[in-house]
């Protein structure tokens, strides 16, 4: 009889074979899958093997990886620290732009690339901590690839760096950091309880999985005296790993819980206790919405409400008085292509004839990079003027002014040493303003020098300080100062307050900053962003204390019932697991005995 011949079946048809009432997804996305995906994100093997999983109460990885550990949790550490620095420092984005620019003569947001990169650095370091995490979930033992230790040692070197930067020439970023805070402290202070909840279901699973294993241990302990001392030191290390997971959980949710005693926000008050809206100084007149220190900038603050218009004067070479703010004319004129070899030069050295054909506008309306990086697009309309602009003179901001009755507050720049005017420019501003007819109580003279010629020779003028102390402000007669937003961390300023001294803080663009000098009864602001800030018609993140005390109990109590809950749905759960097992252990020792 000829032999049947063998059917070979495809090695792997078992595989191919789908369930019925499975679905697809589940013949893909396995849990094999998803443990071979994170151990390999984490540790570079991307083929899993049948390894036996670490058990409960053992190290989830060797002494080598557990020593470098606290490297990776002091590079997520100063890595999230450094991002949350750079987002809360984005009123000063433009300003940090100008200043790389000064270095090596390029304008580009720079400020948005480091933000990029310390958000990269930050997500890379989070994400090594979550695999992490979840590797010791599935009991996986852990192994760091050395790219990995590498690239960990290279963000703590980087953020080391950045921060050297900030404490050694931004050390005033600490205190916008602390004004963040103090407006955004009562959100961060319930979202953090919510985070808390949402963390308590995996850690009460874990915890109470823990339980469960003490509880078969102490069981072990009666049934095998021999193994005793083993199963102490595992009941012991579960005790351990309970306390080290357990203890933080709760000290912070309870640091929580009492936070609002320790709170300050001025944004928490009574309604009747907050002051009016704070008034606007167009910083260079609206440099969003047009080429900065030009007519058509100030025009726009005046359309969008400003209080006043601030600017810089410098003096030319001819002795008239022009608007500009850079130390030079490369940024915001077309020197470049008309006389590249004076671009460096120091404006003040130039004639009017020569300045007054430089064109102002196209660097704002025709260039790809523009000079904030959340600025709206021009209409045509407002292309087209702005490519026209030109500097203007004093003496076109001052009939300006006094048209529209607006103030005008500016710093001056001192000229050369060879100008004419160099010892007498205080003077010769003055004798120009005069000469304009422009209402004296208009001019906010800000410039402390030669301050007792500018009262007799224009006593109408508006005296504007720095920040002198309350003697010295009153000894010279100044009701008002001129202060950087930063300063009103130090107690909201509140002796000046008190001294009936108004008060006028630059450069304020961000609305939550606006909202704080708001709630910090400011009466004036400088700002670039007058076209957003003008249509806040009430402070962000206000509440009153009443609101504020009702929201947090019941947001206390609710997460307590919420944590309570969802550890007792755990205990129930493990409870009736590890019954059944020790009911068939028991079992199974009587078998044995008998």
């Amino acid at each position: 009889m000829p032999k049947k011949a063998n059917r070979i079946k495809p090695r792997n048809q078992k595989t191919r074979r789908r369930k019925k009432g499975i679905p697809w997804i589940v013949h893909i996305f396995s849990h094999q899958c998803y443990v071979a995906a994170i151990t390999g994100c984490y540790s570079c093997h991307w083929k899993v093997k049948q390894e036996k999983k670490s058990e409960l109460g053992s190290c989830c990885c060797s002494w080598r990886e557990l020593l470098f550990y606290p490297w990776l949790l002091t590079a997520l550490c100063v890595s999230v620290l450094l991002l949350f620095v750079w987002v809360e420092s984005s009123n000063e984005y433009n300003g940090f732009d100008w200043v790389v620019f000064l270095g090596i003569g390029v304008w580009f947001f720079w400020s948005i690339v480091l933000l990029s990169l310390f958000g990269i650095l930050a997500t890379y370091t989070s994400l090594l901590f979550v695999l992490g995490f979840l590797l010791c979930w599935e009991g996986i033992k852990l192994h760091l690839h050395w790219c990995h230790k590498i690239l960990i040692l290279l963000v703590i070197l980087i953020c080391s760096f950045f921060f050297w930067l900030l404490c050694t020439y931004w050390k005033d970023r600490w205190l916008t950091i602390g004004l963040s805070l103090q407006v955004y402290a009562p959100c961060l202070h319930l979202s953090s309880i919510s985070v808390m909840v949402l963390l308590s279901w995996p850690v009460a699973f874990y915890l109470i999985h823990l339980e469960g294993e003490a509880r078969i241990r102490r069981h072990q302990m009666t049934c095998y005296k021999g193994k005793r001392d083993k199963i102490y030191n595992i009941l012991m290390n579960l005790r351990a790993l309970q306390v080290a997971v357990g203890l933080p959980f709760f000290l912070i949710l309870l640091c929580l819980y009492v936070m609002p005693f320790g709170n300050y926000s001025p944004c928490i008050q009574e309604k009747d206790k907050l002051g009016p809206k704070p008034s606007f100084f167009g910083h260079r007149g609206a440099p969003m919405l047009g080429p900065e220190n030009t007519m058509m900038s100030f025009e726009k603050a005046v359309e969008h409400g400003a209080f006043g218009l601030e600017s810089d004067v410098h003096i030319s070479y001819d002795h008239v008085p022009f608007l500009m703010h850079d130390l030079n004319l490369r940024r915001t004129t077309n020197i470049n292509e008309v006389l590249p070899n004076a671009s460096l030069r120091h404006p003040s050295l130039f004639d009017w004839d020569f300045l007054s054909t430089l064109n102002a506008g196209k660097w704002f309306s025709h260039s790809r990079i523009k000079p904030f990086y959340h600025m709206k697009p021009l209409s045509e309309v407002d292309k087209e003027k702005a490519g026209n602009q030109k500097i203007p003179k004093l003496t076109d901001l001052l009939e300006l002014a006094q048209k529209e009755k607006k103030f005008v507050i500016f710093d001056i720049n001192v000229p050369t040493p060879k100008h004419f005017h160099r010892v007498t420019y205080v003077r010769h501003l003055v004798r120009v303003i005069l000469d304009s007819k422009i209402e004296q109580h208009l001019i906010f003279w800000l410039p402390g020098i030669d301050r007792n010629y500018v009262r007799s020779t224009a006593p109408g003028f508006q005296h504007v300080g720095r920040l002198f102390p309350i003697e010295r402000l009153t000894k010279e007669n100044i009701s008002r100062i001129n202060v950087d937003y930063k300063r009103l961390f130090y107690n909201g300023l509140r002796e000046y307050k008190a001294a009936n001294i108004n008060i006028n803080l630059y450069i304020v663009n961000e609305p939550w900053l606006f909202s704080l000098a708001w709630c910090s009864r400011i009466q004036s602001v400088t700002t670039d962003n007058i076209q957003v800030l003008n249509q806040i018609n009430h402070p962000y993140f206000f509440m009153t204390p009443s609101f504020y005390m009702f929201i947090w109990i019941l947001m206390d109590v609710v997460s307590a019932i919420f944590v309570f809950a969802i550890f007792y749905f755990h205990w129930w759960r493990e409870s009736s697991k590890k019954e059944k097992l020790l009911k068939s252990t028991s079992i199974f020792m009587g078998k044995s005995e008998a």
